[in-house]
C-alpha cells in the first residue's frame, strides 16, 4: 500500500512538473509572437504615407458676351487700320514738288480723302498776310474748329471749305489737316512765299 502511495505521489509531481514547463514554454514562445507582431505594426505606421488633399479648381467658361465685345472690338480695330491706310495714301503736290504729309485723323481729312478717290483734287492757291497760302476746295468738309496758333508747315480748314497752308504762323480758329513734315521753315518759304501756287492732292 505504500509503494502504490509513493508510485501516486512521483506520478503526480510528474504531472504538475510538467504542467509547469509547459506554461514557460508557452510564454516563452508567444512572447516573440507579440513582439513580431508589434514590430510589424510599428513599420506598418511608419511606412504609411499620409493622404494628400487634392482641390480640383472649377472650370471657367467665358461668357458669351465677351466674346462678342472681343470679335466688334477686333472690327473696329480693323475699320480705324483701313482708314488710317487711306489717309496716309492721300499725296500733295505744291507746284511740282512733292511734299511728306502726316495727315490727322479727323472727319475733314477723310472727307477730302474721298473727295480724290476717283480723280486728283486741284486746289488755286493764293498768297495772304505774308504768311500763308489758302485756296478754295470746292465743297464743305465736316469742321471742328479750335482757337489755334499755327506754325510753318500746317495745313488747315477755314471756314468748312478753304485749305490754308502756312509758312508763317497765325492764331485763328481752324481745324486741323495735317502738317508738312519733309520740308524746312526755309524751303517752304520759298515755295509759298514767291506767289501764288497750286496744289494738287490725290490717292
Amino acid at each position: 500500500m505504500k509503494k502504490i502511495t509513493a508510485v501516486l505521489l512521483i506520478v503526480v509531481c510528474c504531472v504538475l512538473f510538467s504542467a509547469c514547463n509547459g506554461e514557460e514554454n508557452k510564454t516563452e514562445i508567444t512572447t516573440p509572437t507579440t513582439q513580431l507582431t508589434t514590430s510589424e505594426s510599428t513599420t506598418a505606421a511608419m511606412t504609411t504615407k499620409p493622404t494628400t488633399n487634392t482641390t480640383i479648381e472649377p472650370i471657367t467658361q467665358v461668357p458669351e458676351t465677351t466674346a462678342i465685345n472681343k470679335q466688334e472690338t477686333q472690327a473696329q480695330s480693323v475699320e480705324q487700320t483701313e482708314q488710317t491706310e487711306q489717309t496716309s495714301a492721300l499725296q500733295m503736290t505744291i507746284g511740282n514738288t512733292p511734299a511728306s504729309v502726316d495727315w490727322e485723323d479727323n472727319a475733314a481729312v477723310q472727307a477730302l480723302t474721298e473727295l480724290c478717290r476717283n480723280h486728283p483734287l486741284t486746289i488755286q492757291m493764293s498768297m495772304y498776310g505774308g504768311f500763308e497760302q489758302v485756296g478754295s476746295i470746292g465743297t464743305d468738309l465736316p469742321q471742328n474748329d479750335v482757337q489755334t496758333t499755327t506754325s510753318s508747315g500746317d495745313i488747315v480748314l477755314y471756314s468748312g471749305n478753304q485749305m490754308v497752308v502756312f509758312y508763317g504762323s497765325n492764331t485763328w480758329a481752324y481745324t486741323r489737316l495735317g502738317r508738312i513734315t519733309d520740308k524746312t521753315q526755309a524751303e517752304l518759304t520759298e515755295l509759298l512765299s514767291n506767289g501764288n501756287v497750286t496744289i494738287t492732292l490725290s490717292n
